[in-house]
């Protein structure tokens, strides 16, 4: 198999420039129902002082987020997200090729090894989730497409194989993603991670049972369609994330985002569904624990 660092030193550091103030927002009022943040990225360093894994889950367990799922992209962030989960009780991990990184490994002659890499990893008990994998027609363009579709159907097989969660990434590939998913079928629990489709895909998504998970762009001024979507989601289908470091929720976009700013925007999800804040909290948290498992296995 590949050559990889250490995945207890592995970092990665996201590039500020030009994307506003570094300084981290203050922590929001804590929940009293805990909730979880079902996508983060937290090798990813950012911030005035990047934080270490441990002062992330403190921070976030002291405002009311009881777990996150760290997502790999790659075999590096893959493998610390198993070595996260493995380690941290309060940690599950989602490996994946991102479909962005699969054009790069299927050029090198590396795409089938990396999800031999994947595969491997998903076998780990404290592995819930092929992710994240799917589409990406913004970023990636006709030469690559190829190597996406193959890397994703490859990763569908492998949340079936391994029986666990799928959370899928999809930029400006709405139609495509559905039609694989309905083509090769979709494993029990598919995530639409960030969800970023309109109604017309939410109503899609209601009717086959997948998950959306909805991020701290819902909060944003021009994101009227991701919140009509929000309002025709069955509640017992909607999930909550950060995708930490990016996708800072109103008001502190444009800062770093961290676990332990979700509560912004489940307040948000709660007064834009018309429910009281602690009967969402307990909603988002029996929705996770029934696609990823309970934290504490």
């Amino acid at each position: 198999m590949a050559e990889s660092v250490d995945p207890s030193n592995y970092v990665r550091t996201r590039s500020r420039e030009g994307r506003g103030d570094v300084r981290w927002p203050e922590p929001p009022q804590p929940l009293a129902i805990p909730v979880y943040d079902n996508h983060a990225h937290l090798e990813i360093e950012d911030g005035e002082e990047p934080l270490s894994l441990d002062t992330q889950l403190q921070r976030a367990a002291d405002v009311g987020v009881a777990g996150v799922v760290q997502a790999g992209g790659d075999i590096d962030s893959s493998r610390w997200s198993a070595w996260a989960a493995a380690s941290r009780p309060n940690v599950l991990a989602a490996v994946a090729i991102h479909p962005n990184e699969a054009p790069a490994y299927a050029a090198a002659g590396r795409l089938g090894e990396a999800i031999a890499v994947i595969d491997e990893l998903a076998a780990q008990p404290r592995v819930r989730a092929i992710g994240e994998t799917g589409l990406d027609f913004f970023r990636t363009g006709q030469d690559g497409l190829a190597a996406q579709f193959e890397s994703f159907e490859a990763h569908i097989a492998l949340a079936k194989k391994h029986r666990i969660a799928m959370q899928i990434h999809d930029r400006d590939a709405h139609d495509a993603v559905l039609e694989t998913l309905q083509r090769v079928g979709a494993p029990d629990r598919t995530v639409f991670h960030c969800f970023s489709g309109d109604v017309a895909m939410a109503q899609i998504a209601a009717e086959r049972g997948y998950y959306l998970s909805f991020a701290g762009n819902v909060t944003f001024k021009n994101a009227q369609s991701l919140r009509d979507a929000l309002k025709v989601t069955p509640r017992e289908r909607i999930l909550v994330e950060t995708d930490a470091p990016f996708l800072t929720p109103t008001p502190h976009r444009g800062r770093p985002n961290a676990p332990y700013l979700i509560p912004v925007t489940v307040r948000f999800l709660a007064v834009q569904l018309e429910v009281e804040l602690d009967e969402l909290c307990a909603q988002l948290a029996a929705n996770t624990l029934e696609v990823y498992g309970a934290f504490d296995d």
